[in-house]
């Protein structure tokens, strides 16, 4: 994208999350292999301002070592500065994780 497409669709995103349209959980979708991006850090903050419900999810887990899972959740959580929220590692190739990912979901839909 390019930086004024970047600005045109934060604003839209901004705008429908503000609204609230009957918002019952967001899923911050990051790649477990790397670590959150500027705009990753800027929608989790963005999201803790307006208390928003959401969840975190970390896809690609099939992509990294199960005993290294943890660990890298845990590098997320201490580069976003989260020590309450909960981080689910996700695996749509493999279906690794899935049950947690959508036991944490439902909770939110009932």
């Amino acid at each position: 994208m390019s930086k004024q497409e970047k600005v045109d669709s934060g604003k839209f995103i901004e705008e429908y999350l503000v609204k609230g349209q009957n918002i019952k959980l967001i899923i911050l979708l990051l790649d477990i292999r790397h670590k959150p991006t500027e705009d990753d850090k800027l929608m989790y903050e963005f999201i803790l301002k307006e208390n928003l419900p959401f969840m975190i999810v970390t896809n690609k887990a099939d992509k990294i070592a199960v005993t290294k899972v943890d660990s890298e959740v845990n590098r997320i959580k201490e580069i976003l500065g989260i020590s309450y929220s909960t981080i689910i590692p996700f695996s749509s190739e493999r279906k690794i994780y899935t049950e947690k990912a959508w036991e944490e979901i439902e909770k939110y839909l009932a």
